[in-house]
């Protein structure tokens, strides 16, 4: 029975200012690192093991990647980074703090923008040094691929094109799979897995560095599962 584990990085810098990230390529705070670790320790101590690990191309992601695997004695397990994985764009929005935005817009529009489904915060122009294009990692995507804003739903199509093509067949080859990536990946791919409705994504929140387990039944149908043990809360902003 293949076994898919979904894994927010542990805290980054910017969660610690309350600042929103986005594609914004920031590195883990020192308790980032310690959750991450504590991540690894736990999915060790509940005996699971991996063939193949997915992260986004974003330093918080693939760090946490790292210290749950050599945590595991894994480090000799494919990493495969992909820019598909990243977190949502928040657009103009990016390198703001979240009080200073709510004096600014509102307290209600800016909850709007970061728990509905399909409501996108200000976009970025292309020439502002925060757009992806100006980033030698993107400069093989098309342009019309890389956003300058967007919607929790922009974010699961944009993921779902790996998911289908890549880890899906992977679950199906009975090949254990990690997904290491951000907040609102992991909520698109929670609400695809679980078939969770638009509504009700509102009310899920994914914690930093708290693993998520999935089991592929006979069906091919995967089932949340249950580690033996969970890690204190870890939520930070998203």
């Amino acid at each position: 029975m293949a076994i898919l584990v979904l894994l927010r990085h542990g805290q980054s810098l910017f969660n610690r200012e309350g600042r929103f990230t986005g594609w914004m390529d920031i590195d883990l705070s020192l308790r980032g690192r310690e959750e991450a670790a504590q991540a690894g320790r736990l999915m060790k101590n509940c005996r699971l093991d991996f063939d193949i690990v997915y992260t986004s191309v974003l330093k918080r992601a693939v760090r946490t990647a790292w210290i749950v695997l050599e945590e595991m004695d894994r480090m000799w397990i494919p990493l495969l980074p992909c820019w598909r994985l990243n977190e949502r764009s928040y657009g103009a929005l990016e390198g703001e703090k979240k009080s200073e935005m709510e004096k600014r817009y509102g307290a209600a529009q800016v909850h709007l923008w970061r728990r509905s489904f399909s409501e996108r915060p200000p976009a970025l122009s292309k020439d502002d040094r925060r757009y992806p294009g100006w980033d030698r990692r993107y400069l093989a995507i098309e342009e019309k691929d890389l956003p300058r804003t967007e919607s929790l739903q922009d974010a699961m199509q944009r993921i779902l094109p790996l998911w289908q093509g890549q880890v899906l067949p992977q679950l199906e080859k009975q090949r254990n799979v990690l997904v290491v990536s951000h907040g609102n990946t992991i909520r698109s791919l929670v609400k695809h897995i679980e078939g969770v409705s638009d509504e009700d994504i509102k009310k899920i929140e994914i914690a930093t560095a708290s693993p998520l387990l999935y089991e592929m039944d006979e069906s091919k149908r995967l089932v949340r599962g249950r580690l033996t043990s969970l890690p204190s809360s870890n939520k930070s902003s998203l």
